[in-house]
């Protein structure tokens, strides 16, 4: 994902239908709403109807959450970031994140637009209840509400200065990961895998950019 030049303004042309491109874009509230009701009723179905007891119901939906925190950064390290000599591929990892890197300040793009958003989803329930059973009903709400606090943090990391300061690191791991390295600082919600995985930046070497970390932000 080498491009001659970032661009601040506008965005990527991904279709040439207009039909499609319009569902290549949302905006966060859109997909919170989608989600939020599917959370609330599987949590409420979980306890009422499964007859899981509430210990179980939030330890398993906290589990989920963690779980994403993982499959996020390997999503983003190795489907998001596939280096491919194949056109097709390349035009897949364009159209999935290389856009984002490409036009940074696209807010229309941070967050999976909701019908591929509700195809993967439904995937990825139907496999965990395929390994899991009824703990699926636990377990994939707090894994969506991974990916919501993910998709919101990526919004909020792009439009503001961190609101603590032991937040920063985050700020930066994901700054320098799109003007200095890519293949380094794929934690978006948190950065324990990439200290795990050694994808951390080195933050005390690392001199702060302050224009370019500007020119990254809406």
């Amino acid at each position: 994902m080498k491009f001659e030049k970032i661009h601040n303004k506008g965005q990527a042309r991904l279709f040439q239908n207009d039909f499609l491109e319009m569902l290549t874009k949302t905006h966060p509230l859109v997909i919170w709403g989608m989600y939020l009701p599917v959370i609330c009723y599987m949590l409420y179905y979980s306890h009422a109807s499964l007859q899981f007891t509430i210990l179980h119901v939030a330890l398993t939906f906290i589990s989920g959450m963690l779980f994403w925190t993982f499959f996020e950064y390997l999503a983003h390290r190795f489907i998001f970031h596939w280096i491919s000599e194949s056109p097709r591929i390349q035009k897949f990892a364009y159209t999935l994140h290389g856009n984002h890197h490409h036009y940074p300040r696209d807010r229309q793009r941070l967050f999976m637009p909701p019908i591929p958003s509700i195809i993967i989803s439904s995937a990825l329930f139907g496999l965990m209840y395929l390994i899991s059973g009824s703990y699926a009903f636990m377990f994939f709400p707090g894994f969506i509400l991974g990916y919501l606090m993910y998709g919101s943090m990526h919004y909020a990391i792009h439009a503001w200065n961190p609101p603590f300061k032991w937040m920063k690191p985050l700020w930066r791991n994901h700054h320098l990961h799109h003007y200095k390295d890519e293949q380094h600082g794929f934690g978006v919600s948190t950065t324990i895998w990439d200290r795990v995985f050694g994808t951390m930046f080195d933050l005390k070497k690392e001199k702060e950019d302050k224009e370019k970390v500007k020119e990254l932000m809406f």
